[in-house]
């Protein structure tokens, strides 16, 4: 039975008490450690200073100098953040947020109501919603109903956890600073920018009026950016940095193996061969679905990842509730069930092999990954070339869908199911690679299925069935592992590592021992 309005607000409000014991560590731990200057190796330098960038370079930053207005835990439960509490309107068709009245911005300026919508206008923007416009698609309107309270209209009724993973993706913005917020960030974070120095380091120090309760242990952070992990890694153990956030999977186990802490996150990321179906011998049904069974995923997550992760034939991490570890056997290695599919392709050998693999090459993994895959075709008569390209290039083609096929990781796939609408290549509208109108209708149909199924009975899970069954035989996208975005290798005196949902770093809860 679906949960009354008034039940699910006093849970809501229940929660804030817990909010801060569920993000942090054990109080007796916290007291144990002490501040400082925490120095971290990044492997990438951030794109800007907009949280609505939520790309993976932007990851060490995101959770320093913005709060969403609600968190969830390392086991999905939704809890207060800057939303102390908020209340499903009747059949779903609205939320009403209630926000805390003692927050303020980096700049003194109170975050408000009126932050938060501003926030939100932009986030409707499709020039400027960045990685939140997708999510906002089902934000009919809004209001501010007082200088604490907004309320969020629904273009029709949305799943609960639907509704919370749009709340804990919105970080407001201060509305004086959304014009600048690129170059210039404007939260109510732990942190405050103190330098930034192009392609080198990001500097930031505590927030003295930061609103949670909790002290922020460290005084400093500095972000310094690596060209490559075999120089973090050496600027790690020669103790010129105390965290890697980012690195390599290789880079990480043999860090581990030498002493140092290894910590991965709740919220792995799965990588994907993408196919851009509208191009070459892809248009094929047949010939897509052959590569269900032409991709060797335990090859590829030892290759790739030196088997820090999970294969999975689906693009879901375990904990989600659509995952079924069943299409990984189902859907296996096997080169025989591959050229039985690619003969009922009805293509020529000249056919199937006129096309290449886009790969990113400053990316190992990728190159690795993708040269495993251009190897086991060749056992099935496949000659195929790969297409080399540097990062700036890779990711303009991706994101354009300028490729036949390439590999690419997708996020958010441990929270509601359809979230994974919101990567470029799983878009049922607007979709860069395939176009509009999307070309597979069943799948358009599938994730609308979900987002009008509520509750968690047998109606939900047939829903989450059929989009599996749409995805293997549309085959426009198929998955091979999990891996993590945001390891994190420690020195043994840094205590108070926090584990987030999207794998970002919370460095307001890290301290020395």
């Amino acid at each position: 039975m679906k949960p009354t309005v008034a039940r699910r607000t006093v849970l809501a409000a229940s929660l804030a008490v817990a909010a801060t014991t569920l993000a942090l560590p054990g109080s007796a731990l916290a007291q144990a450690l002490k501040g400082g200057r925490l120095r971290v190796a990044i492997l990438a330098d951030i794109v800007n200073f907009d949280p609505a960038q939520f790309s993976s370079q932007n990851f060490p930053l995101i959770k320093s100098l913005y709060d969403s207005l609600i968190e969830y835990t390392p086991e999905g439960q939704a809890v207060p953040s800057l939303a102390s509490a908020w209340t499903v309107g009747a059949g779903n068709n609205s939320v009403t947020v209630n926000l805390r009245r003692d927050v303020t911005f980096h700049s003194g300026a109170v975050m408000n109501a009126e932050a938060v919508s501003a926030t939100l206008k932009k986030a409707a923007d499709p020039k400027l919603g960045k990685n939140l416009f997708a999510t906002m698609a089902v934000v009919k309107d809004w209001t501010v109903v007082d200088p604490f309270t907004i309320r969020l209209n629904f273009t029709q009724p949305v799943p609960d956890k639907q509704i919370t993973d749009l709340l804990q993706f919105v970080s407001p913005i201060d509305p004086a600073g959304i014009d600048t917020v690129e170059t210039k960030p404007a939260g109510t974070g732990a942190f405050m920018l103190a330098e930034r120095v192009l392609g080198q380091r990001v500097r930031m120090v505590a927030n003295p009026k930061y609103w949670r309760a909790e002290k922020t242990l460290l005084s400093e952070v500095v972000l310094t950016f690596f060209s490559d992990n075999d120089a973090a890694s050496a600027a790690l153990e020669s103790g010129a940095v105390d965290m890697i956030y980012g690195g390599d999977s290789r880079s990480a186990l043999r860090l581990r193996q030498a002493g140092y802490q290894l910590i991965q996150g709740p919220g792995p990321l799965v990588q994907v061969f993408r196919i851009n179906t509208t191009q070459g011998p892809f248009r094929n049904e047949k010939f897509r679905q052959a590569f269900t069974y032409l991709l060797d995923r335990r090859a590829i997550l030892q290759v790739g990842y030196a088997g820090l992760g999970e294969i999975t034939a689906l693009p879901w991490a375990p904990a989600s509730p659509a995952a079924d570890k069943s299409y990984d056997s189902k859907y296996a290695f096997d080169l025989d069930k591959a050229r039985a599919l690619l003969k009922e392709s009805g293509l020529s050998q000249a056919e199937m092999s006129n096309w290449k693999i886009l790969v990113d090459g400053s990316n190992q993994s990728s190159m690795a990954i993708t040269q495993v895959v251009q190897s086991t075709l060749v056992k099935v008569g496949l000659n195929v070339e790969l297409d080399v390209m540097g990062t700036p290039e890779f990711t303009t083609a991706l994101l354009a869908g300028k490729f036949f096929a390439l590999f690419g990781g997708i996020g958010n796939i441990q929270k509601f199911p359809t979230r994974v609408a919101t990567n470029s290549i799983y878009r049922t509208a607007k979709n860069p690679v395939l176009g509009d109108p999307h070309p597979h209708p069943a799948y358009v149909a599938a994730i609308a299925r979900i987002e009008k199924t509520f509750g968690t009975g047998a109606e939900v899970k047939a829903a989450y069935d059929n989009l599996n069954k749409v995805l293997v035989e549309s085959a426009f996208a198929i998955p091979t592992n999990t891996y993590d975005i945001g390891l994190i290798v420690a020195a043994k005196n840094v205590g108070g590592i926090t584990r987030e949902i999207d794998n970002m770093p919370v460095f307001r809860t890290i301290g020395f021992r």
